[in-house]
């Protein structure tokens, strides 16, 4: 059985949006920002380190409903907002898409794209819905969606990064409701896939069983 990948707002793991289908193929984009400086004199510019851009992850995501008969939407509007656009703009977050703004933040949620071992902290910031069967009654239900997603990383834990110093003591986590191992790595490591450090250092088995009030050891990373 394919293990399905699926994304979730990262302060509300439990609001998990699965694909129906693994996608065939990821692409990652990761480039640097350089100034061209010109020396009169020189045959060419000196060219100078500006910043680093945000990593994309690109893919397509396939959606198929034919045979349960009902539309697709129901699947793809949960990542890309509803089709119905303003008429909803008052709903609750918790029904809201993806890409829709949140009213506590103003902003759409920062998401973790999660297939297997691979964990990408992100936003979705662009999503083409390519829908290709129809029902005789007009509603859809076979849809690809083609999702670039960019990788997002907080001030704070950018800051942080520049000191390369690890912590020189072990931490401690209480967990507590809505936690997840992905969660906690992003906060205290800057990368949700640092998750297998806190599971192994406190021997789970399961990742997405987290139970409030337990007391995580978190180990210094190397």
């Amino acid at each position: 059985m394919l293990v399905k990948a699926f994304l979730t707002p990262k302060e509300k793991p439990w609001l998990v949006v699965p694909c129906l289908f693994n996608p065939a193929e990821l692409s990652v984009e990761k480039s640097n920002q350089f100034a061209e400086v010109n020396i009169p004199g020189l045959s060419s510019s000196l060219l100078q380190f500006v910043r680093g851009n945000s990593r994309t992850v690109s893919m397509d995501l396939f959606f198929d409903t034919y045979e349960e008969k009902i539309d697709v939407r129901l699947f793809t509007d949960r990542i890309t907002g509803w089709d119905a656009g303003s008429m909803l703009s008052k709903i609750p977050d918790i029904a809201k898409g993806l890409m829709d703004i949140q009213s506590d933040t103003h902003a759409p949620p920062v998401c973790l794209f999660i297939w297997g071992a691979f964990f990408f902290q992100c936003v979705i910031e662009r999503v083409t819905k390519r829908f290709t069967m129809f029902l005789p009654e007009g509603f859809p239900v076979r849809a690809t969606l083609s999702v670039t997603l960019k990788e997002y990383t907080e001030v704070d834990i950018q800051i942080k990064a520049i000191d390369a110093q690890s912590p020189d003591i072990t931490k401690r986590w209480e967990v507590t409701r809505g936690d997840s191992l992905w969660l906690i790595a992003s906060k205290e490591y800057g990368d949700p896939a640092d998750w297998r450090l806190v599971a192994e250092a406190n021997e789970i088995d399961n990742p997405r069983i987290l139970t409030a009030g337990r007391s995580l050891e978190l180990p210094v990373k190397e």
